[in-house]
């Protein structure tokens, strides 16, 4: 790294800062500061959200599982295609209520459909969880780019840390928002640029597939992932996936909240429908990074010699160091700073709306609407987050993909409980819980006794099992209807009247979802290898 490399990650860091400052200068409330007054555009939520999906764990591990890791290549793509078929069922069945209640924690919701216990069990899981796999992400990022820098972890870490939570804090949702609209920006660019030279570095595409070895170049895995032993099933990613991106896109605070800060419920909906359209060529491009990269690493020794056998994830970074000029690199790696600070800046400010809408105001440890309590615990959060960073080297290296078993083991449950909350008048509050607690429960005997389940069918199992037991539960034990509930539900016909406007955005989206498909399996009919 260069003075002049130096000097540009610099310079972004304090902008970062200086943003935030100018953006929190006006903030008056809570409400200011968790959703930005409700006043932030559409297009700026929708890039906001697509920033915090593409973490630097996304730019470092995506690439680094298409070109080296074992049992990967571009079965990657199958991924992203249940998006566009999630991001109808968010639209349509989750947040336009969530906008008319004017809600700043989404689990604000359950008590008001069922009782403050379900309230307090959901928000505590999104807490614990999200905490600490925002550590786990800094930790996994911080100790590539220490090597690749050449300054200690600890510093890196504290860079990382510091610098999110400093404009966090100044500047709440808004600073989220617009830094992470900059922070997209630059990661494209990074993407684009490193895929250019890498092409260039091995003499073009037509080189870069005949680099690859050939089973990495498939595309379709037509596994069902239910015993088969399959890591990448067809199957698996398209109703897990589903399951899995509702849930996320639908009943996670760390996204919600960005939709719950747009001005109105259709610009919710286009900020949603930005990411049902983009997600996937998203997702080709960190592909095609991948191919790149791996063919530059195939025929460079120089290449091979700096990155580990049993570290694939520097290869991108590596990649970076050796043969990108001074001043781009620095681009490129004020990208993964980029892509870090976007998941870490939304998190903190997550957590500080769950905790003070759920818990602190609740209890009345500090007042409910006072924004320097909010800002008081967004701090706290974010130091919590940075010391655990310093302690996740003590995990295994599994560790990443253990978050997200976690996570899918807890997904479908809670996003059955927004359902039957949503959806049936007849659910209680004890057959929530119920069922939340015994589709975890399945789904982790699923993860202790079945091991060939890919873990994504969890997200789909858990919402089923959780589903099915709330609806018997509340069959063999009902309750008189209680009128309070109405506002908190929908009818079939309120669904088709609210939702007619929309007809053909989500006519759209149905027929992108076909088209990812059919390029699916015509990729694999031109490029895929190996079987």
């Amino acid at each position: 790294m260069t003075v002049l490399d130096w000097l540009i990650l610099g310079g972004y860091l304090g902008g970062m800062i200086g943003l935030s400052i100018y953006l929190g200068k006006n903030q008056q409330n809570q409400e200011d500061y968790f959703v930005g007054g409700r006043r932030l555009p559409w297009w700026a939520i929708g890039i906001s959200t697509m920033a915090t999906q593409t973490s630097a764990i996304s730019f470092i591990s995506k690439p680094a599982f298409v070109a080296l890791k074992p049992g990967g290549g571009l079965t990657w793509l199958q991924y992203e295609m249940a998006v566009p078929l999630a991001i109808i069922a968010v639209m349509i069945f989750l947040v336009p209520l969530f906008r008319k209640l004017e809600l700043i924690s989404v689990y604000e919701y359950l008590e008001h459909r069922f009782d403050a216990s379900i309230r307090y069990l959901v928000s505590g899981v999104f807490l614990l969880s999200r905490a600490f796999a925002a550590g786990i992400v800094v930790y996994a990022t911080a100790i590539v780019l220490s090597v690749c820098l050449g300054i200690p972890l600890w510093l890196t870490i504290l860079i990382i840390g510091a610098v999110t939570v400093i404009y966090d804090v100044i500047g709440g949702m808004p600073a989220v928002v617009y830094s992470d609209v900059i922070q997209m920006v630059i990661l494209l660019s990074g993407i684009v640029i490193c895929i250019v030279y890498a092409a260039e570095h091995v003499g073009g595409f037509g080189v870069i597939l005949n680099s690859l070895p050939p089973e990495r170049l498939n595309v379709l895995d037509m596994a069902h992932g239910l015993g088969d032993g399959s890591e990448t099933p067809f199957w698996g990613f398209l109703f897990g996936g589903f399951f899995l991106f509702v849930s996320y896109y639908g009943t996670d605070q760390s996204q919600v909240q960005r939709e719950l800060s747009a001005e109105s419920i259709d610009g919710t909906k286009r900020s949603l429908f930005i990411n049902g359209i983009s997600r996937f060529p998203l997702g080709v491009l960190y592909i095609l990074l991948g191919m790149a990269v791996g063919a530059a690493y195939q025929l460079s020794p120089e290449l091979q010699a700096a990155v580990p056998e049993a570290h694939p994830d520097y290869l991108v970074p590596q990649y970076i160091m050796l043969f990108l000029p001074s001043g781009l690199r620095a681009i490129l790696f004020a990208a993964l700073l980029a892509a870090t600070m976007s998941s870490l800046d939304s998190v903190l400010n997550s957590l500080s709306a769950a905790t003070m809408r759920d818990f602190v105001g609740r209890l009345s440890v500090l007042p409910a609407h006072d924004l320097r309590a909010g800002k008081i615990v967004t701090l706290l959060w974010g130091i919590f987050i940075t010391i655990f960073a310093f302690y996740a080297d003590q995990v295994s290296d599994t560790v990443v993909e253990a978050v997200n078993k976690i996570g899918s083991a807890f997904y479908g449950p809670i996003l059955a409980a927004f359902l039957m909350g949503i959806l049936s008048r007849s659910a209680t509050t004890r057959a929530v819980f119920t069922g939340i607690v015994s589709g975890v429960l399945f789904n982790l005997l699923l993860w202790a006794f079945f091991p060939d389940v890919y873990w994504m069918w969890w997200n789909a199992i858990g919402c089923a099992v959780t589903m099915l037991l709330t609806g018997l539960h509340s069959y063999l034990w009902p309750k008189a209807l209680r009128k309070e509930i109405l506002p908190y539900t929908l009818t079939r016909g309120e669904i088709l009247r609210e939702e007619h406007s929309w007809r053909w955005g989500y006519l759209t989206l149905l027929l992108y979802f076909v088209l990812i498909v059919v390029v699916l399996f015509w990729v694999q009919a031109v490029i895929g290898g190996g079987n």
